[in-house]
């Protein structure tokens, strides 16, 4: 097996002789890279033959298809193939030799389960500095959901998919939990609270509920091989889900995390443990805030010792920040349009990253190429970039253009993880544990309700009969007159004895 991938050869009005082939090896193919150029200059075929090649070299590959163009890497080329004659002459052009169709072994993935095998998240692992940039939340905002994720972690409670973080907001607006969880983490303000349910309510919308959940992502799926040794290429099907692009910029980031948290140390190997296609490149900075900056630059600037190449594709590469471009060592530059000054000074730029060739001028090269033509500048086996060089990037040996619907179904049929994903499972988690405490916390209070209630029935049969005694007790005014009568009468028949008696009674 060789140890490079051969990208093309000498540009249109060069030889064709194989000393001007350009590869890249294998070796410092983990230093990252990037792929640019103006819409319809050839980016998308650049990204298909690499990452063929690199599923070829037993190297496992995760792009996202924004077009939906990259599917056709299932399926084999066709001789009847409209761009046949073409691309059978630009491989005998660039001494590649006889031009042999073959598909590659893919899977496919769509976070919605549309498309191909569902991919999933838990809410625990894309963590709250991913979501607050996901929702678009303020400092003080995203303050309140690092409370909210510290006072799940501190209790037990399991946070999967959006019904779990819902519960649990709901749960911190109740009074007494507010404060005491105020009390014990900081300030949760009414207000920032609310603000966050809401975005959440933005988010499930915009089709996240479905990305969130079990069973989650296994990263050892995505760094499988066949049986004879060639990488599968996974591709998640972006055509949908560009309609978010919080969404997809942030899926993605949240992936190359996973990658880098997860994977051991290896250094530099013989070749990547997976190579990381990054389509639409520029909404990954869009609106970053500091601390996910700092997030993105940390991943690609260690990544690689993990084993893992990222390959950034975008129009210009200065939608890329300055510390993330200097990280990108193998570069594809493919032609750009200069009519107004900044996209004149994006030229300028763009040529000025490349290791100079006194043959031509890089700057006016970059605006002067054609369809699938580019500037291509490698890293050498020592890490040094080689001399910028016109390439004819090589025709692929896979299908250009998409795959059916039923071709598509057909691959799915045959996946490794077929199955695997396709069910969702809805087990114990916050929002069940909340619920639970809730109907406890009701049935208590019922209870005790009960208990007061009898209570107070008790407590006003006690004072009714109180009354009730206090009024038999007590005589009417006749009855007092009767009583009275009759005592005095009494009295006088006992006066009358007794003077009988003393001798003191009248004649």
């Amino acid at each position: 097996m060789s140890d490079t991938i051969f990208l093309g050869g000498a540009d249109a009005n060069g030889t064709g002789h194989p000393d001007a082939a350009q590869s890249l090896i294998l070796k410092v193919a983990n230093r990252h890279g990037l792929v640019a150029g103006a819409t319809g200059t050839g980016k998308t075929v650049t990204l298909q033959i690499m990452a063929q090649a690199f599923s070829d070299a037993g190297v496992p590959v995760f792009a996202a298809d924004v077009k939906g163009d990259l599917s056709g890497i299932c399926m084999p080329g066709s001789e009847t193939h409209k761009a046949h004659a073409s691309l059978t002459a630009r491989a005998q052009q660039i001494g590649m030799g006889e031009l042999k169709y073959e598909g590659a072994p893919t899977v496919f993935w769509d976070v919605f389960g549309e498309s191909g095998h569902p991919i999933r998240a838990t809410i625990s692992e894309m963590g709250p500095l991913l979501l607050s940039r996901l929702m678009g939340l303020t400092d003080v905002q995203e303050g309140v959901l690092n409370i909210a994720f510290q006072y799940a972690d501190d209790n037990g409670l399991l946070l999967l998919d959006l019904k779990d973080l819902r519960k649990l907001l709901v749960s911190l607006g109740d009074d007494t939990v507010r404060t005491e969880v105020s009390r014990k983490y900081g300030n949760v303000a009414p207000a920032s609270l609310s603000a966050v349910q809401r975005e959440l309510l933005v988010l499930e919308r915009d089709g996240a509920e479905r990305f969130f959940g079990e069973p989650a992502l296994e990263l050892s799926d995505f760094m499988r091989t066949t049986t004879n040794g060639r990488g599968y290429i996974n591709i998640l099907d972006a055509r949908k889900l560009i309609n978010s692009p919080k969404l997809y910029s942030t899926f993605l980031l949240w992936l190359l995390s996973e990658l880098f948290e997860e994977l051991p140390e290896i250094g530099d190997p013989e070749k990547p443990r997976l190579v990381f296609f990054f389509d639409e490149a520029h909404l990954l900075f869009a609106d970053a805030p500091p601390a996910l900056m700092q997030k993105i630059e940390q991943v690609v600037r260690l990544i690689r010792s993990k084993g893992v190449g990222v390959y950034f594709v975008t129009q210009n590469p200065r939608d890329l920040p300055e510390s993330v471009l200097a990280q990108l060592g193998n570069r594809m530059q493919h032609a750009l349009r200069a009519y107004t000054p900044t996209e004149q000074k994006a030229v300028k730029s763009a040529a000025a990253s490349f290791r100079p060739n006194p043959a031509f001028k890089t700057e006016a090269a970059i605006t002067e190429m054609g369809v699938g033509e580019a500037l291509v500048s490698t890293l050498e086996a020592k890490g040094a970039p080689t001399m910028v060089q016109k390439t004819l990037i090589r025709p692929p040996s896979s299908r250009l253009g998409p795959a059916t619907d039923a071709e598509r179904a057909e691959v799915q049929k045959t996946s490794p993880v077929f199955g695997k994903y396709d069910k969702t499972i809805d087990r114990e988690s916050a929002y069940e544990i909340l619920l639970k405490r809730e109907e406890a916390a009701a049935k208590e209070a019922e209870k005790l309700a009960k208990i007061e209630a009898k209570e107070k029935e008790a407590a006003a049969k006690t004072k009714a009969k109180g009354k009730t005694t206090t009024r038999s007790r007590r005589m009417t005014t006749s009855e007092r007159a009767v009583n009275n009568a009759a005592s005095t009468a009494s009295r006088e028949v006992v006066r009358y004895v007794l003077r009988g008696i003393f001798g003191t009674r009248k004649r």
